[in-house]
């Protein structure tokens, strides 16, 4: 049975704090990652990776050079233990931002690809 609280927190169909799988948990954790901006958590001042503050510029090469750099920095810091980053493609379209994500749980060797996506 899973212990891992699913995110955002809410209750299940039996009254109880809902609970996700692993797999689950870890991706839910490096959405909290990338769309948290630095100062947004109290005890935590530097948590978060800062792309939705680039969600406005223009898009080019250097914007994408940023993203990829500033995601990879974030869950290096904060999910380093948890997970290899194999590969991160980002996409600004209007005020939609989607960020592709290639990593490996390193618990259980499984290789995953999420997307997130995230309006302002």
């Amino acid at each position: 049975m899973s212990t891992n609280v699913a995110f955002p927190f809410r209750i299940d169909e039996r009254g109880r704090t809902a609970q996700v799988d692993d797999a689950r948990h870890v991706r839910e954790l490096i959405e909290q990652v990338l769309f948290t901006s630095p100062g947004e958590r109290v005890n935590r001042p530097t948590f978060g990776s800062g792309i939705l503050q680039l969600v406005f510029a223009p898009s080019s090469d250097a914007l994408a050079a940023t993203v990829q750099a500033s995601v990879l920095a974030a869950l290096q810091r904060w999910l380093g233990d948890l997970i290899q980053v194999a590969d991160v493609r980002a996409t600004s379209i209007d005020a939609l931002l989607t960020v592709e994500i290639d990593y490996v749980i390193l618990a259980s060797g499984e290789r995953r690809s999420d997307s997130f996506t995230r309006s302002t």
